[in-house]
């Protein structure tokens, strides 16, 4: 069960941090309490699952990246961990993560996000992953983006009254 002030806390980030020197120092103050409690308080949300991701978000768009693609292979299913991380490893590949095929229509179940400013740039970075590692054996296929959707961190605030109802 979630406590009142947890519910409280997770409403406050459930809009993002806030853009301050101190975010958990300011989030306290308007909880009324310290720093130290608000970091506590999330670490024991995490651990407990009720917040499954902690990080940012980033609205590449706004940073000057335009040419942003999904780039798919069809890689051995017994493969497609180590071929990940080492993928993973790239500065230029913002995330990288396996999902099941959806025959036949979908082949692919090695995906990773390439966010660039142009894509000739996004193109020769896909062709040195293709050439750098095993990729360039496997079909593969560029996906870039036509439009964006609205960026938003996870909705937490629910979850606290989900579990007091319980």
């Amino acid at each position: 069960m979630i406590d009142p002030l947890d519910s409280r806390l997770l409403a406050e980030i459930a809009d993002g941090l806030p853009l301050a020197p101190e975010p958990y120092a300011a989030i306290g103050a308007r909880l009324g309490i310290g720093e130290g409690e608000v970091i506590a308080r999330l670490k024991v949300l995490v651990a407990r699952g009720v917040i499954r991701r902690f990080g940012a978000v980033v609205r590449h768009h706004e940073l000057g990246f335009t040419a942003n693609a999904m780039c798919v292979w069809d890689v051995p299913d017994a493969d497609a961990d180590a071929i990940g991380k080492a993928v993973a490893t790239y500065p230029f590949v913002t995330l990288c993560y396996r999902r099941p095929r959806r025959l036949p229509a979908w082949p692919y179940n090695l995906f990773c996000m390439i966010h660039g400013r142009d894509r000739d740039a996004v193109r020769e970075q896909i062709a040195i992953l293709n050439r750098a590692t095993v990729l360039g054996r496997y079909p593969h296929a560029v996906l870039f983006s036509r439009r964006r959707f609205k960026q938003q961190g996870a909705r937490y605030a629910h979850a606290g009254r989900m579990e007091a109802a319980e």
